[in-house]
């Protein structure tokens, strides 16, 4: 079983109105979710939170059962860090460390597959990611 973390633009996709990725987002969760478990951390959680109004609706929206709760390693949090720096070297304008690096690196640490449809930072930082996105 392979276990993949879940970006939050996925879980918007599906959670929110529908828009042209609905379909998309909702297909390889299904397809990711019979392969393997789901994973999301704090940081998916808190960008997907901005769709609730109380911590019980979003856990009712997310439930533990089915999208298991990971903490953020704090290698991940080097790494993130590192790729951070990396892409200010590169002319990033950003100031602040973004949530994409601390979700990317996540799932590179733990040997985690990632479900996003926003891939070029991800593929750009963390060149040996597995990635689940659509063809651009």
């Amino acid at each position: 079983m392979t276990a993949t973390l879940v970006d939050s633009n996925v879980l918007l996709d599906v959670l929110g109105d529908e828009n042209p990725w609905t379909a998309w987002s909702a297909a390889m969760l299904e397809r990711v979710g019979n392969s393997g478990r789901l994973i999301i951390n704090p940081i998916i959680y808190g960008e997907v939170s901005v769709r609730f109004s109380s911590l019980e609706a979003l856990d009712d929206a997310l439930p533990a059962a089915t999208f298991f709760r990971e903490r953020l390693p704090f290698s991940a949090a080097f790494l993130a860090g590192k790729a951070f720096l990396a892409y200010r070297r590169r002319g990033g304008t950003k100031q602040s460390l973004l949530p994409d690096f601390l979700i990317g690196a996540h799932a590179a640490i733990s040997g985690l597959q990632l479900l996003t449809r926003d891939a070029a930072r991800y593929r750009t930082y963390f060149p040996n990611l597995h990635l689940i996105a659509p063809a651009n």
